[in-house]
């Protein structure tokens, strides 16, 4: 007879179930058949098998929801779930030299009046939203994102491949028609090169790409304005939740909704936040906010209206 699991060691109990260690160091077992037995022997508590349907619907969420939901949050193209979309492979094409430069200019320091300054340049008299602003304001983003740590990075790498399919398309040959996000607009909906139903001929269009990055960019603006109205003792996670479920979240499934409330736990404190915008004093870079997000938010509702007037905010 096999002798009992040690405790907190997974290994294979009796009745055939497969140990499962989660991403919190949690012994899991997962039953392999589907018959029925007595909850003995087959956790290290000792309270059985019964427990695999509540164990393993913890560990599901903590490990894929907690590895997915910063790719999740700006409309990653590796959903949690099969959609029976396969994207073809790409041959590989060879940088410029200026758009590895812009890459390049990801790991640099964060400093939050670079961005204001993109923001501010980013509308022109007509009030056309200008790509090559818009997109380099994004890059101050990135930058911004990877100061928070390594939990973001997931989101700021995914922005990156977005950033580098707007870049391909605004150096391509049909250039002249990705000066401003209205011009692209016109273009890529006159000529059929939005999938609106499903992601199919156009996976990787410039309408669809600018969406994700724009709703990304409604869940940030929420979250920089809760920061900057909240008082010192505010908690980070709780605003950046808040700001979550005011924008993002309806687009993302129950699983990847409840991973985010693990993965904001790991934002700083309100002042090593403010800080980290490398603008002064937590009450200067505040008041940089108050400047910039007013810029954000313009450039936020301009694109709004487009996208809904065009009916693309539905995008696949």
């Amino acid at each position: 007879m096999t002798p009992p699991p040690t405790p907190f060691q997974p290994s294979l109990c009796l009745r055939g179930c497969h140990p499962f260690t989660c991403c919190v160091g949690l012994p899991v077992f997962v039953k392999k058949h589907t018959h029925t037995h007595p909850p003995l022997g087959c956790h290290p508590s000792g309270l059985g098998c019964w427990l695999h349907s509540q164990c393993t619907q913890v560990a599901a969420w903590l490990c894929v929801g907690t590895q997915q939901i910063l790719l999740q949050l700006v409309g990653t193209d590796t959903p949690w779930r099969d959609t029976g979309y396969k994207q073809a492979r790409k041959p590989k094409q060879r940088c410029s030299p200026q758009l590895l430069l812009k890459m390049d200019d990801l790991e640099s320091e964060f400093n939050l009046k670079v961005v204001l300054v993109c923001f501010k340049q980013c509308l022109n008299e007509k009030e056309e939203v200008l790509l090559e602003y818009y997109l380099d304001g994004w890059r101050g983003l990135v930058r911004f994102l990877n100061s928070l740590g390594t939990i973001f990075s997931f989101i700021s790498k995914d922005v990156v491949t977005k950033l580098q399919i707007m870049d391909q398309l605004r150096s391509g040959p049909q250039q002249e028609h990705y000066s401003s996000l209205q011009a692209m607009v016109a273009y890529e909906v006159g000529n059929q090169l939005v999938d609106l139903e499903r992601r199919s001929r156009h996976p990787d269009s410039g309408c669809r790409t600018v969406l994700r990055l724009h709703r990304a960019l409604h869940w940030l603006q929420l979250f920089l304005e809760g920061v900057r109205t909240s008082p010192e003792d505010a908690r980070t996670s709780a605003l950046c939740t808040d700001s979550y479920n005011a924008s993002l979240a309806t687009y993302h499934p129950w699983i990847i909704r409840r991973a985010v409330t693990v993965a904001f736990c790991a934002l700083p404190t309100r002042k090593v936040f403010l800080e980290s915008m490398n603008v002064g004093s937590s009450q200067q870079a505040v008041e940089m906010l108050d400047e910039a997000l007013p810029f954000i938010e313009r450039v936020y509702n301009i694109s709004q209206k487009l996208y809904a007037e065009h009916a693309l905010l539905d995008l696949p």
